[in-house]
């Protein structure tokens, strides 16, 4: 744990030593909240819907945005190679560098947190629907962030980590709107495989063993396969 928790610390303090956390959260918090403010005033709507609905969207660009250069950019420097020397394994380094990115998600979601409190302030919040629907974004960024993870484990081009990641996400956001293309019993198995599928679940109170399975399997999948890919390079 101590392994994991001093990469976190590095990686975090990372983000905010340089312009890539202050870029994504205010290009992040400008789109959100053009939508938002779109939907309380023009349509004179004081709830959270177009947010939840706006947000998914979001991940699949400002995610990888966020991931890439997690693992890519100590490749390309040779940092890496300087990490193997410590007595610290893979699995320790994907997912210290894992818990920071999810740390700055995490951070984005608070400054959200504003526009609840606009709500709360200007109607009746249901206070259980806001709370599902923050973690179902919560679990959808944190399955995007473990693709992203293992994107930048896979190469050393931040570009490269970023449209990879890109590609794998948009295939599970997009999965559920091609589903009446296909054979009934595929639907059901594309249906499952849908991250939209999950999240709106869980943002309308429906929160199941099978979502959080999906998301909790999505994570350890992806988090592995980056371990994987780190130590094929370490040689083990």
């Amino acid at each position: 744990m101590d392994n994991i928790f001093t990469i976190f610390k590095r990686e975090f303090r990372s983000y905010f030593d340089s312009p890539v956390a202050y870029i994504v959260l205010m290009f992040f918090l400008l789109v959100s909240g053009y939508f938002f403010t779109s939907n309380l005033f023009l349509m004179n709507q004081a709830n959270l819907q177009t947010l939840f609905g706006i947000v998914p969207l979001l991940y699949i660009f400002f995610v990888p945005a966020i991931s890439m250069r997690l693992v890519a950019e100590e490749k390309k420097t040779g940092t890496i190679e300087l990490l193997f020397t410590y007595p610290i394994t893979d699995w320790e380094i994907v997912l210290g560098k894992y818990l920071a990115a999810l740390g700055l998600m995490l951070v984005l979601l608070l400054f959200t947190l504003v526009y609840a409190i606009s709500v709360s302030m200007l109607g009746n919040m249901d206070v259980g629907q806001t709370f599902s629907g923050y973690l179902g974004l919560f679990l959808m960024g944190a399955g995007y962030l473990a693709i992203g993870v293992f994107a930048s484990a896979i190469t050393e081009n931040q570009i490269v980590a970023f449209i990879v990641a890109l590609a794998i996400s948009f295939f599970f956001f997009i999965i559920n709107k091609v589903l009446f293309f296909v054979p009934p019993v595929l639907a059901n198995i594309l249906e499952y495989l849908a991250i939209e599928y999950h999240f709106q679940n869980i943002a309308r109170g429906v929160i199941d063993t099978r979502g959080l399975i999906y998301f909790g399997s999505m994570i350890y999948v992806s988090l592995l396969l980056a371990s994987h890919a780190l130590s094929r390079r370490k040689g083990d």
